[in-house]
């Protein structure tokens, strides 16, 4: 008979197995995607099993290769990174789908293709590996898995933008690993180890100087990955070069995985709270810097990477406030987001592909072209401003909940921060949506931006459709010259395409219509979001046990360990709680005296 404890290494190893395939597959495109779908849909299944196992016999651990903790390398799953698995796998399926799709519609033989299957699966094990690691330094080897992988996945294409990003991705994600990197060296120097569920006791053992410079190190080093302000420069510049389904897939993921960390490290290493302030104030400036540039924004890429920077704020508001419901309430909108957010990338790929650009400047008159795409944009885009009443509200709701509960000047100054951040944001997206897909594209600009087009547009012919689907074949110099066009029936186009300053470079080659495997997992995951509202009740309460796991402590020490030394260990003390750490004999669990404020 199975043991549940079998599937835990399966996430990780999966892919890497399938990555060894689609490498030595690499001239045999359909075989690769075959490989890779599978190997992920593996994942996904095996994430949502051991989900619900976790529910019903707690934390699964696997001590690899036998070794004992300590020595060897720990998996662990318990709610929050079962949880976190779950969701994860679901949305690189679903990228990877759409990727597949878009690649079979363009007709992609090249190299890029070769590469792109392999390197997908090596991060997908990458993500896996970070949410089930059981040690900071095989979360280390998670975050190298991450950033070999999404430097590859970021320059595909190789084109000038890709590559200046990717460099300034690359340069900053080396400077992160090494202050991880340097912390990992300095944690194990200091206590012995690098076992998570070893180092609850051993770090409550250490001077109080020794231990808050180990938890500023690594909450540089996991603020850098999460995009935390004033660590998210980075980001807006280097996400929107990528192709769609990489930005898609980075902006869902991989500032989750930087919070994932600072969740773990936060609840199970550093339970006093005396950093607690801190991050507050770096939860309200990164709520207020990233909303206020996403209204600045006129590309739909950037409007939303601005946004992701926000939304990262409520997420370390729920971690700073360090109650049960805040707790709860972050791991909610984590769940909420990487879905959410996932998915307004995957829509803006179709704009783009749609308009040929997703500069609003240029978009205008979607909604006749792709009603279909208009809706699609718009029920994500609505979850992420949280309006009611979806999963986005629901789990602003208990962030702001949990601030008012909390009562201090700081938690209420974020309450009103993520009310006003919530504002904006509606208003950043339906600005968006009313450009892209209700305005008339606009002409300023065009003349200069024409005249330099037509010195650089080969005279190559481009198909293009206009209103109502009827096709247009104008060679590229003419198109670039922006205006109306005749179609085949005679009739004048004027929808997006031919108002926009068309990139011939960029421009797919069956414009005409999205293909339907793009849409599907695009849908899919708009159906996910509106699931999330329709599940809240189960998820809210899945979240809050996570959150009470998280809070105990014990539950995860003794899971690895089982020797009894978590009974010693007192509960996360919230914020400003310092006095809350000692024994479990003198500070109640969650819930108790010294629990929820």
């Amino acid at each position: 008979m199975l043991e549940w404890p079998t599937l835990v290494p399966l996430p990780v190893l999966v892919p890497l197995v399938g990555a060894g395939l689609a490498l030595a597959l690499a001239r045999h495109r359909r075989a690769q995607a075959a490989v890779s779908i599978t190997a992920l849909t593996v994942v996904a299944v095996t994430a949502l099993a051991m989900l619900l196992a976790v529910q019903d016999v707690g934390t699964l651990v696997v001590a690899v290769g036998g070794w004992d903790s300590g020595v060897g390398i720990n998996l662990v799953a318990d709610q929050l990174s079962t949880l976190m698995l779950s969701v994860s796998s679901a949305v690189t399926l679903a990228v990877l789908v759409y990727s597949v799709a878009q690649g079979a519609a363009d007709g992609d033989d090249g190299a890029p293709v070769a590469i792109f299957h392999p390197t997908y699966l090596v991060l997908s094990a990458g993500v896996s590996n970070a949410f089930l690691s059981g040690d900071l330094f095989n979360l280390y080897v998670g975050f190298e898995m991450l950033l070999a992988a999404s430097f590859v996945l970021l320059t595909l294409g190789g084109t000038s933008a890709r590559i200046r990003a990717g460099s300034t991705y690359v340069v900053v994600s080396i400077a992160s690993s090494l202050v991880f990197l340097t912390a990992v060296a300095l944690v194990y120097a200091a206590t012995g180890t690098a076992n998570l569920a070893q180092l609850p006791e051993r770090l409550d053992a250490l001077d109080d100087g020794v231990r808050l410079a180990l938890q500023l190190l690594l909450l540089v080093a996991f603020g850098i990955k999460a995009a935390v302000f004033p660590l998210s420069a980075w980001l807006p510049d280097s996400y929107p070069t990528a192709p769609a389904p990489v930005t898609a897939v980075f902006a869902g993921l991989l500032t989750k995985v930087g919070i994932y960390a600072i969740i773990r490290t936060q609840t199970l290493l550093f339970p006093d709270g005396r950093l607690d302030d801190l991050l507050l104030v770096v939860a309200l400036a990164t709520m207020l810097v990233g909303i206020l540039g996403a209204v600045a924004q006129t590309d739909i890429k950037r409007l939303l990477s601005f946004t992701l920077v926000s939304h990262i704020g409520y997420l370390v508001m729920g971690i700073a406030l360090s109650s049960q419901l805040g707790l709860a309430a972050a791991v909610y909108y984590v769940i909420h987001h990487i879905t959410v957010q996932t998915t307004l990338f995957l829509v803006t790929g179709l704009v783009e592909r749609r308009g040929g650009t997703t500069s609003m400047d240029r978009l205008g008159g979607m909604a006749a072209l792709s009603p279909l795409l208009g809706v699609l944009f718009f029920v994500p885009a609505m979850n992420l401003a949280g309006i009611p009443p979806l999963s986005g509200f629901l789990g602003k709701v208990g962030l702001v909940q949990a601030g008012v509960a909390d009562g201090g000047t700081l938690p209420m100054v974020l309450v009103v921060a993520g009310v006003l951040t919530s504002l904006l944001t509606l208003y950043a997206v339906a600005k968006a949506w009313n450009r892209a897909f209700w305005s008339r594209p606009s002409t300023v600009g065009r003349e200069e931006e024409t005249a330099a087009r037509e010195e650089e547009v080969p005279a190559a012919t481009t198909a293009v459709t206009g209103v109502g689907g009827v096709e247009v074949r104008e060679d590229a110099a003419r198109q670039a010259r922006g205006g109306s066009v005749l179609g085949d029936d005679g009739s004048r186009v004027t929808g997006a395409l031919t108002g926009a300053a068309v990139d011939t470079a960029e421009l797919p080659v069956d414009a005409r219509r999205l293909p339907a495997w793009m849409v599907a997992p695009t849908a899919g995951l708009v159906a996910l979001g509106l699931l999330l509202t329709v599940l809240a009740g189960p998820l809210l309460a899945v979240s809050s046990s996570a959150a009470e796991e998280l809070r105990g402590r014990a539950p995860y020490v003794e899971a690895v360990l089982g020797d009894g030394t978590a009974a010693g260990l007192a509960p996360v003390g919230g914020r400003g709680g310092a006095e809350a750490v000692g024994t479990a004999g003198s500070a109640a669990g969650p819930g108790g005296e010294g629990g929820d404020r």
